[in-house]
Protein backbone atom coordinates (compact mmCIF):
# COMPACT_ATOMS: atom_id res chain seq x y z
CA UNK A 1 0.00 0.00 0.00
CA UNK A 2 2.78 2.25 0.74
CA UNK A 3 4.78 1.40 -2.84
CA UNK A 4 6.75 -1.82 -1.39
CA UNK A 5 6.09 -5.25 -2.55
CA UNK A 6 3.77 -7.13 -0.77
CA UNK A 7 4.35 -11.35 -0.32
CA UNK A 8 1.94 -13.57 1.37
CA UNK A 9 -0.97 -11.05 2.27
CA UNK A 10 -3.77 -9.80 -0.13
CA UNK A 11 -2.92 -6.90 -2.15
CA UNK A 12 -4.15 -4.59 -4.80
CA UNK A 13 -2.92 -4.88 -8.21
CA UNK A 14 -2.83 -2.49 -11.11
CA UNK A 15 -3.52 -3.20 -14.41
CA UNK A 16 -2.32 -1.40 -17.66
CA UNK A 17 -4.29 -1.57 -20.42
CA UNK A 18 -3.80 -0.75 -23.90
CA UNK A 19 -5.45 2.51 -24.11
CA UNK A 20 -2.93 4.07 -21.77
CA UNK A 21 -5.66 3.60 -18.77
CA UNK A 22 -5.00 1.51 -15.51
CA UNK A 23 -7.43 -0.16 -13.50
CA UNK A 24 -7.37 -1.65 -10.33
CA UNK A 25 -8.05 -5.13 -8.74
CA UNK A 26 -7.23 -7.26 -5.45
CA UNK A 27 -5.69 -10.04 -5.73
CA UNK A 28 -5.13 -13.27 -3.15
CA UNK A 29 -1.29 -14.44 -2.18
CA UNK A 30 -1.52 -16.99 -4.98
CA UNK A 31 -2.14 -14.29 -7.33
CA UNK A 32 -5.90 -15.49 -7.99
CA UNK A 33 -8.59 -12.66 -8.22
CA UNK A 34 -10.91 -12.22 -5.57
CA UNK A 35 -13.84 -12.72 -7.87
CA UNK A 36 -16.58 -10.54 -6.02
CA UNK A 37 -13.75 -7.34 -4.89
CA UNK A 38 -12.90 -7.13 -8.69
CA UNK A 39 -16.15 -7.12 -10.29
CA UNK A 40 -17.28 -4.27 -7.50
CA UNK A 41 -14.44 -2.40 -8.70
CA UNK A 42 -15.34 -2.74 -11.78
CA UNK A 43 -18.11 -0.06 -11.49
CA UNK A 44 -16.13 2.28 -10.35
CA UNK A 45 -14.85 5.42 -12.00
CA UNK A 46 -11.31 6.19 -12.82
CA UNK A 47 -9.39 7.43 -9.46
CA UNK A 48 -12.21 5.95 -7.35
CA UNK A 49 -11.28 2.48 -8.00
CA UNK A 50 -8.15 3.19 -6.66
CA UNK A 51 -9.10 4.96 -3.49
CA UNK A 52 -11.48 2.28 -2.98
CA UNK A 53 -9.05 -0.40 -3.94
CA UNK A 54 -6.88 0.05 -1.24
CA UNK A 55 -9.07 0.77 1.46
CA UNK A 56 -11.21 -2.78 0.42
CA UNK A 57 -7.77 -4.88 0.91
CA UNK A 58 -7.05 -2.77 4.27
CA UNK A 59 -10.81 -4.49 5.41
CA UNK A 60 -10.19 -7.44 3.50
CA UNK A 61 -6.88 -8.06 5.33
CA UNK A 62 -8.82 -7.34 8.69
CA UNK A 63 -11.56 -9.95 8.09
CA UNK A 64 -8.76 -12.59 7.66
CA UNK A 65 -7.47 -11.62 10.57
CA UNK A 66 -10.54 -12.05 12.53
CA UNK A 67 -11.16 -15.05 10.99
CA UNK A 68 -14.35 -13.88 9.06
CA UNK A 69 -15.27 -13.66 5.01
CA UNK A 70 -17.23 -11.19 3.39
CA UNK A 71 -20.28 -13.61 3.13
CA UNK A 72 -20.12 -14.51 7.21
CA UNK A 73 -19.39 -10.96 8.68
CA UNK A 74 -22.23 -9.18 10.63
CA UNK A 75 -23.07 -5.80 10.70
CA UNK A 76 -21.78 -5.48 14.43
CA UNK A 77 -18.34 -6.81 12.71
CA UNK A 78 -18.46 -4.16 10.61
CA UNK A 79 -19.06 -1.44 13.32
CA UNK A 80 -15.92 -3.03 15.06
CA UNK A 81 -13.64 -2.40 12.04
CA UNK A 82 -14.62 1.12 11.63
CA UNK A 83 -13.47 1.36 15.58
CA UNK A 84 -10.07 -0.66 14.81
CA UNK A 85 -9.18 2.19 11.78
CA UNK A 86 -10.51 5.40 14.08
CA UNK A 87 -13.68 5.84 14.28
CA UNK A 88 -15.43 6.28 17.57
CA UNK A 89 -17.34 3.05 19.44
CA UNK A 90 -18.98 2.17 22.67
CA UNK A 91 -17.34 -1.33 23.61
CA UNK A 92 -14.37 -3.42 23.23
CA UNK A 93 -13.88 -3.45 19.20
CA UNK A 94 -10.89 -6.60 19.22
CA UNK A 95 -7.18 -6.57 18.83
CA UNK A 96 -5.41 -3.52 18.13
CA UNK A 97 -5.40 -3.33 14.29
CA UNK A 98 -3.03 -0.98 11.96
CA UNK A 99 -0.12 -1.13 14.58
CA UNK A 100 2.26 1.95 14.51
CA UNK A 101 0.21 4.25 12.20
CA UNK A 102 -2.22 6.83 12.79
CA UNK A 103 -6.06 6.52 12.94
CA UNK A 104 -7.84 7.79 10.12
CA UNK A 105 -9.19 11.45 9.99
CA UNK A 106 -12.53 12.53 9.59
CA UNK A 107 -12.42 12.69 5.90
CA UNK A 108 -10.43 9.25 5.49
CA UNK A 109 -13.53 7.08 7.89
CA UNK A 110 -16.13 8.79 5.44
CA UNK A 111 -14.36 7.25 2.47
CA UNK A 112 -13.94 4.02 3.85
CA UNK A 113 -17.53 4.10 5.41
CA UNK A 114 -18.63 4.88 1.67
CA UNK A 115 -16.63 2.01 0.30
CA UNK A 116 -17.74 -0.77 2.73
CA UNK A 117 -21.31 -0.14 2.41
CA UNK A 118 -21.05 0.04 -1.24
CA UNK A 119 -19.08 -3.08 -1.61
CA UNK A 120 -21.95 -5.12 0.54
CA UNK A 121 -24.76 -3.81 -0.93
CA UNK A 122 -22.99 -4.85 -4.17
CA UNK A 123 -22.63 -8.19 -3.02
CA UNK A 124 -25.78 -8.24 -1.88
CA UNK A 125 -27.14 -7.91 -5.04
CA UNK A 126 -25.50 -10.39 -6.20
CA UNK A 127 -27.11 -13.24 -4.09
CA UNK A 128 -24.96 -13.33 -0.86
CA UNK A 129 -24.47 -11.65 2.36
CA UNK A 130 -28.38 -10.19 1.89
CA UNK A 131 -28.54 -9.52 5.62
CA UNK A 132 -25.64 -6.89 6.14
CA UNK A 133 -27.26 -5.25 2.56
CA UNK A 134 -30.79 -5.09 4.70
CA UNK A 135 -28.66 -3.56 7.36
CA UNK A 136 -27.75 -0.40 5.10
CA UNK A 137 -31.04 0.45 3.72
CA UNK A 138 -31.48 2.80 6.37
CA UNK A 139 -32.57 6.89 5.77
CA UNK A 140 -32.12 10.36 7.28
CA UNK A 141 -33.97 13.39 7.05
CA UNK A 142 -32.25 16.10 4.65
CA UNK A 143 -30.74 18.89 6.39
CA UNK A 144 -30.52 22.69 5.08
CA UNK A 145 -27.05 22.10 3.18
CA UNK A 146 -28.39 19.07 1.15
CA UNK A 147 -31.36 20.98 0.22
CA UNK A 148 -29.80 23.24 -1.69
CA UNK A 149 -27.15 21.47 -3.10
CA UNK A 150 -30.85 19.30 -4.68
CA UNK A 151 -32.72 20.54 -7.21
CA UNK A 152 -35.75 20.41 -5.98
CA UNK A 153 -34.33 19.97 -2.94
CA UNK A 154 -37.28 21.70 -1.31
CA UNK A 155 -39.52 18.31 -1.73
CA UNK A 156 -37.24 16.07 -0.83
CA UNK A 157 -38.59 14.36 2.54
CA UNK A 158 -35.82 11.59 2.61
CA UNK A 159 -31.97 10.97 1.81
CA UNK A 160 -30.31 7.36 2.72
CA UNK A 161 -27.67 7.44 5.52
CA UNK A 162 -24.99 5.31 6.24
CA UNK A 163 -24.81 3.53 9.82
CA UNK A 164 -21.55 3.29 9.66
CA UNK A 165 -20.26 6.62 8.65
CA UNK A 166 -18.78 9.09 11.29
CA UNK A 167 -20.79 12.04 13.05
CA UNK A 168 -19.75 15.23 11.32
CA UNK A 169 -18.17 17.73 12.96
CA UNK A 170 -17.47 21.03 12.34
CA UNK A 171 -14.42 21.65 10.38
CA UNK A 172 -11.37 23.86 10.88
CA UNK A 173 -10.10 26.32 9.35
CA UNK A 174 -7.94 24.94 6.44
CA UNK A 175 -4.65 25.03 6.07
CA UNK A 176 -3.12 28.24 4.29
CA UNK A 177 0.71 28.76 2.50
CA UNK A 178 2.89 30.54 5.12
CA UNK A 179 2.50 34.13 5.11
CA UNK A 180 4.49 35.63 2.30
CA UNK A 181 5.21 32.16 0.61
CA UNK A 182 4.16 33.18 -2.86
CA UNK A 183 6.57 36.85 -3.09
CA UNK A 184 9.71 34.70 -1.37
CA UNK A 185 8.92 31.76 -3.15
CA UNK A 186 8.67 33.37 -6.84
CA UNK A 187 11.99 35.49 -6.21
CA UNK A 188 14.05 32.63 -5.09
CA UNK A 189 13.21 29.93 -7.35
CA UNK A 190 15.37 29.45 -10.53
CA UNK A 191 13.17 27.75 -12.81
CA UNK A 192 11.01 29.27 -14.94
CA UNK A 193 8.69 26.04 -14.50
CA UNK A 194 8.72 26.21 -10.57
CA UNK A 195 8.02 29.89 -10.74
CA UNK A 196 5.02 29.43 -12.72
CA UNK A 197 3.77 26.94 -10.86
CA UNK A 198 3.72 28.37 -7.88
CA UNK A 199 1.88 31.51 -9.61
CA UNK A 200 -0.68 29.57 -11.17
CA UNK A 201 -1.23 27.20 -8.01
CA UNK A 202 -2.03 30.70 -6.23
CA UNK A 203 -3.92 32.84 -8.97
CA UNK A 204 -6.05 29.93 -9.99
CA UNK A 205 -6.49 27.53 -7.66
CA UNK A 206 -5.69 24.30 -9.38
CA UNK A 207 -5.66 20.71 -7.94
CA UNK A 208 -2.21 19.45 -8.35
CA UNK A 209 -3.93 16.60 -10.50
CA UNK A 210 -5.70 19.33 -12.84
CA UNK A 211 -2.89 21.25 -13.28
CA UNK A 212 -0.36 18.38 -14.08
CA UNK A 213 -3.04 17.24 -16.48
CA UNK A 214 -3.11 20.06 -18.60
CA UNK A 215 -2.34 19.92 -22.23
CA UNK A 216 -1.13 23.06 -24.80
CA UNK A 217 -4.06 22.50 -26.43
CA UNK A 218 -6.81 23.42 -23.39
CA UNK A 219 -5.03 27.26 -22.63
CA UNK A 220 -6.75 29.43 -24.64
CA UNK A 221 -4.98 32.46 -23.39
CA UNK A 222 -6.23 35.00 -25.78
CA UNK A 223 -9.75 36.94 -26.07
CA UNK A 224 -12.74 35.20 -27.97
CA UNK A 225 -10.91 32.03 -28.39
CA UNK A 226 -12.14 29.52 -30.75
CA UNK A 227 -14.40 27.63 -28.27
CA UNK A 228 -16.61 30.53 -27.89
CA UNK A 229 -17.47 29.23 -24.12
CA UNK A 230 -15.40 32.20 -22.73
CA UNK A 231 -14.61 35.86 -23.84
CA UNK A 232 -11.73 36.45 -21.54
CA UNK A 233 -8.71 33.82 -21.45
CA UNK A 234 -8.97 30.72 -19.57
CA UNK A 235 -8.32 27.31 -19.51
CA UNK A 236 -10.53 23.64 -19.67
CA UNK A 237 -10.12 21.09 -16.98
CA UNK A 238 -10.53 18.19 -18.70
CA UNK A 239 -10.63 14.75 -17.22
CA UNK A 240 -8.21 12.11 -18.99
CA UNK A 241 -7.51 8.71 -18.03
CA UNK A 242 -4.73 8.19 -20.21
CA UNK A 243 -2.23 10.94 -19.40
CA UNK A 244 1.42 9.69 -19.47
CA UNK A 245 2.30 11.11 -15.82
CA UNK A 246 -1.09 9.66 -14.65
CA UNK A 247 -2.18 12.87 -13.35
CA UNK A 248 -6.10 12.84 -13.68
CA UNK A 249 -8.35 16.01 -12.43
CA UNK A 250 -10.94 15.73 -9.83
CA UNK A 251 -13.83 16.71 -11.75
CA UNK A 252 -15.30 14.78 -14.72
CA UNK A 253 -16.83 17.58 -16.82
CA UNK A 254 -18.03 16.15 -20.42
CA UNK A 255 -15.59 17.62 -23.28
CA UNK A 256 -15.11 17.44 -27.02
CA UNK A 257 -12.67 18.52 -29.54
CA UNK A 258 -14.25 20.24 -32.05
CA UNK A 259 -11.90 21.22 -35.23
CA UNK A 260 -8.78 21.16 -33.24
CA UNK A 261 -10.25 23.21 -30.27
CA UNK A 262 -11.22 21.92 -26.98
CA UNK A 263 -14.42 22.51 -25.52
CA UNK A 264 -16.18 22.02 -22.82
CA UNK A 265 -14.91 20.47 -19.38
CA UNK A 266 -14.56 22.88 -16.34
CA UNK A 267 -13.75 26.62 -17.48
CA UNK A 268 -11.55 28.73 -15.32
CA UNK A 269 -10.11 32.05 -16.07
CA UNK A 270 -6.16 33.24 -16.11
CA UNK A 271 -4.97 36.61 -14.39
CA UNK A 272 -2.09 38.10 -16.63
CA UNK A 273 0.43 37.40 -14.19
CA UNK A 274 0.05 33.39 -15.23
CA UNK A 275 -0.09 34.22 -18.86
CA UNK A 276 3.16 36.33 -18.65
CA UNK A 277 4.83 33.13 -16.15
CA UNK A 278 3.56 30.64 -19.02
CA UNK A 279 5.21 32.60 -21.88
CA UNK A 280 8.25 32.87 -20.17
CA UNK A 281 8.24 29.25 -19.22
CA UNK A 282 7.69 27.76 -22.78
CA UNK A 283 10.48 30.64 -24.36
CA UNK A 284 13.10 29.42 -21.94
CA UNK A 285 13.18 25.66 -20.81
CA UNK A 286 10.11 24.14 -22.89
CA UNK A 287 11.38 21.74 -24.96
CA UNK A 288 10.94 21.84 -28.76
CA UNK A 289 10.64 18.27 -29.72
CA UNK A 290 8.01 17.27 -26.67
CA UNK A 291 5.62 15.34 -28.70
CA UNK A 292 3.59 14.42 -25.69
CA UNK A 293 1.51 18.15 -25.84
CA UNK A 294 1.47 18.91 -22.18
CA UNK A 295 2.23 21.92 -20.13
CA UNK A 296 4.59 20.48 -17.40
CA UNK A 297 7.70 18.91 -18.66
CA UNK A 298 10.57 17.18 -16.29
CA UNK A 299 13.63 19.38 -16.75
CA UNK A 300 16.90 17.26 -15.55
CA UNK A 301 17.39 13.22 -15.11
CA UNK A 302 16.79 10.57 -17.94
CA UNK A 303 13.46 11.53 -18.05
CA UNK A 304 13.98 15.23 -19.36
CA UNK A 305 11.60 16.38 -21.00
CA UNK A 306 8.85 13.88 -20.11
CA UNK A 307 5.82 14.79 -18.29
CA UNK A 308 5.95 16.25 -14.83
CA UNK A 309 4.05 14.18 -11.98
CA UNK A 310 1.51 15.70 -9.36
CA UNK A 311 4.56 13.68 -7.09
CA UNK A 312 7.16 16.37 -8.46
CA UNK A 313 5.37 19.55 -7.73
CA UNK A 314 4.68 18.11 -4.40
CA UNK A 315 8.57 17.43 -3.94
CA UNK A 316 9.65 21.11 -5.32
CA UNK A 317 7.03 22.99 -3.14
CA UNK A 318 8.55 20.80 -0.13
CA UNK A 319 11.83 21.22 -0.60
CA UNK A 320 11.47 24.75 -1.64
CA UNK A 321 9.37 25.16 1.79
CA UNK A 322 11.98 24.00 3.92
CA UNK A 323 14.78 25.59 2.14
CA UNK A 324 13.44 28.80 2.83
CA UNK A 325 12.25 27.74 6.39
CA UNK A 326 8.55 28.02 5.95
CA UNK A 327 8.19 24.87 6.76
CA UNK A 328 6.59 22.44 4.50
CA UNK A 329 4.13 23.45 1.78
CA UNK A 330 1.53 21.84 -0.12
CA UNK A 331 -0.08 21.93 -3.27
CA UNK A 332 -3.67 22.58 -1.90
CA UNK A 333 -2.72 25.25 0.66
CA UNK A 334 -3.15 27.56 -2.52
CA UNK A 335 -6.34 26.21 -3.71
CA UNK A 336 -7.91 27.52 -0.23
CA UNK A 337 -6.19 30.75 -0.33
CA UNK A 338 -8.12 31.29 -3.80
CA UNK A 339 -11.25 30.01 -2.83
CA UNK A 340 -12.42 33.45 -0.84
CA UNK A 341 -11.16 35.70 -3.35
CA UNK A 342 -13.60 34.02 -6.36
CA UNK A 343 -16.29 34.40 -4.00
CA UNK A 344 -15.08 38.07 -2.77
CA UNK A 345 -15.12 39.49 -6.66
CA UNK A 346 -18.00 36.96 -8.22
CA UNK A 347 -20.41 40.19 -8.15
CA UNK A 348 -18.00 42.23 -10.30
CA UNK A 349 -17.11 39.49 -12.53
CA UNK A 350 -13.85 41.01 -12.66
CA UNK A 351 -11.90 38.38 -11.04
CA UNK A 352 -9.34 36.20 -13.12
CA UNK A 353 -9.83 33.88 -11.71
CA UNK A 354 -13.34 32.82 -11.04
CA UNK A 355 -15.11 30.32 -13.33
CA UNK A 356 -16.19 31.85 -16.20
CA UNK A 357 -19.72 30.03 -15.93
CA UNK A 358 -21.62 31.52 -12.48
CA UNK A 359 -24.93 33.40 -10.98
CA UNK A 360 -24.91 36.72 -10.53
CA UNK A 361 -25.90 37.86 -7.54
CA UNK A 362 -29.33 39.77 -7.10
CA UNK A 363 -29.03 43.85 -7.47
CA UNK A 364 -28.96 45.59 -4.41
CA UNK A 365 -32.39 47.41 -3.24
CA UNK A 366 -33.18 50.24 -1.26
CA UNK A 367 -36.05 50.19 0.93
CA UNK A 368 -38.81 53.19 0.30
CA UNK A 369 -40.53 52.54 3.70
CA UNK A 370 -43.88 51.86 1.81
CA UNK A 371 -45.76 49.38 1.76
CA UNK A 372 -44.81 48.46 -1.45
CA UNK A 373 -41.22 47.62 -0.37
CA UNK A 374 -39.36 44.22 -0.56
CA UNK A 375 -37.21 44.28 2.42
CA UNK A 376 -38.12 42.82 6.04
CA UNK A 377 -38.13 45.69 7.71
CA UNK A 378 -42.03 47.18 8.48
CA UNK A 379 -40.52 50.08 10.32
CA UNK A 380 -40.13 53.37 8.68
CA UNK A 381 -36.26 53.97 8.19
CA UNK A 382 -34.78 57.10 9.72
CA UNK A 383 -33.33 60.45 8.54
CA UNK A 384 -29.78 59.20 8.67
CA UNK A 385 -30.51 55.55 6.85
CA UNK A 386 -31.38 58.08 3.35
CA UNK A 387 -34.70 57.70 3.53
CA UNK A 388 -37.16 60.61 4.80
CA UNK A 389 -39.93 59.99 7.33
CA UNK A 390 -42.28 62.94 7.76
CA UNK A 391 -44.25 63.02 11.08
CA UNK A 392 -47.95 63.41 10.27
CA UNK A 393 -49.84 66.60 10.23
CA UNK A 394 -52.43 67.43 13.14
CA UNK A 395 -55.52 66.90 10.69
CA UNK A 396 -54.59 63.83 9.76
CA UNK A 397 -53.33 62.44 13.16
CA UNK A 398 -56.35 60.35 13.66
CA UNK A 399 -56.51 58.76 10.36
CA UNK A 400 -54.33 56.45 7.76
CA UNK A 401 -52.28 59.02 5.51
CA UNK A 402 -53.94 59.51 1.88
CA UNK A 403 -52.00 57.95 -1.14
CA UNK A 404 -50.86 59.89 -3.54
CA UNK A 405 -53.46 60.72 -6.07
CA UNK A 406 -56.26 60.36 -4.32
CA UNK A 407 -58.07 63.58 -2.68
Amino acid sequence: MAGRPVIGQIRVQEVARGDGRRAYTIVRPDGGVCSMPDRFLRRCEGGTDRTYAYVLVDHLRWLESEALTTETVAFPDLERYMAAVGAEYRGPFGKPWREGKRPWGQSMLSTAAACVKGFYIFQGSQGAGREVAEAFKASRLPSRADRKRMFLGHVVTELPANPLAPKRTRRRHPKMPPEGARSRLEETLASARDRMTVTWLADAGFRVGEFCGLHLADLHLREAAGCGECRAPHVHICHREANPNRARAKTKHEWRVEDGVVCGGLIRRVSPAMIHAYFEYMTAEYPADAGHGMLLVQLHGPNAGQPWAPAGVRGMLRRAGIREEMGRIRPHQWRHCSLPVWTARAATRSSPATPAAGRRPRPWRRSTGTRTSTTRCSRPRSRTSGTRHREPSPGLAAGPSPQPGRP
